[in-house]
């Protein structure tokens, strides 16, 4: 009975609509992340971009991302280097303890 009321069509509109959706809060979250990990941004500055992500959340995020989109992956990367220069100092620590 459900299906009768819900033609293809609406299905269809519904998945997109959710599938934008989904993108969008990914899009959202790592905004956020990259606005907590950057270190160039001060407190006030970093509190500024989250309460404006939180009060207009498509406009912030793509304002965010005209203004400061472009060195988004260069934190990215300093962070995956920093991370991997960790895991290979823990590693190295963890083989010269058992010899």
């Amino acid at each position: 009975m459900l299906a009768a009321n819900f033609p293809l069509w609406d299905v269809f509109i519904a998945t997109l609509y959710l599938v934008f959706f989904v993108f969008w809060l990914l899009l959202v979250f790592h905004v956020l992340a990259d606005i907590m990990r950057s270190h160039d941004l001060g407190g006030p500055q970093k509190a500024g971009w989250v309460l404006g992500i939180l009060v207009l959340p498509l406009l912030g995020t793509l304002i965010y991302l005209v203004v400061r989109g472009g060195s988004m992956h260069e934190r990215d990367r300093r962070t995956v280097q920093t991370q991997q220069a960790a895991f290979e100092d823990y590693i190295r620590r963890v083989a010269n303890s058992k010899e």
